[in-house]
């Protein structure tokens, strides 16, 4: 499964919530058949309707009709089955398949391992995590700070200084 979303604070009292987007573009989101994280399971989700609001969407998902039942949804993540996903072309990757890979910068020292991506204006930032608690924020720009990725031995290479 794959991350492709979460859900927010409920919107309004007829059962809409706030829905953010990790997908490219924002609304490719909806065209998925979409799976709800909840605590012990997953589950089924359907959108009736939604549209932008803000930085993300507002939406209202079948059979939930008031405001306690979309409160009880607030930070569930959006999943969808590897499968559903589009095949990507040469040197794209998706960010949930980098999670976890170990980092090593151009004199082979290991920075540590990813943990998270977030967008910026210019471009997407991967946050590295060293063993010593220690993190490096990467701009995740291919062949300028990301050198090389290896997806079967979960290495990538960047170019980086270890003291930044």
């Amino acid at each position: 499964m794959v991350v492709v979303g979460k859900i927010g604070a409920p919107y309004g009292v007829r059962g809409w919530v706030k829905i953010f987007s990790f997908t490219e573009p924002l609304t490719n989101l909806f065209t998925y058949k979409l799976l709800l994280q909840a605590p012990k399971e997953l589950q089924a989700i359907a959108i009736e309707e939604f549209r932008a609001h803000g930085e993300g969407f507002v939406a209202k998902l079948v059979d939930i009709d008031d405001r306690d039942q979309a409160a009880l949804l607030t930070n569930l993540q959006l999943v969808v089955d590897r499968e559903d996903l589009p095949e990507l072309e040469t040197e794209q990757y998706y960010f949930a398949d980098l999670i976890g890979l170990t980092v090593f910068n151009q004199d082979k020292i290991e920075l540590g391992e990813v943990v998270e991506f977030f967008a910026t204006g210019a471009n997407d930032v991967m946050v590295v995590q060293s063993a010593k608690n220690k993190q490096y924020l990467i701009p995740f720009v291919l062949d300028e700070y990301i050198i090389a990725i290896d997806l079967p031995a979960k290495r990538m290479q960047v170019e980086w200084d270890a003291e930044f």
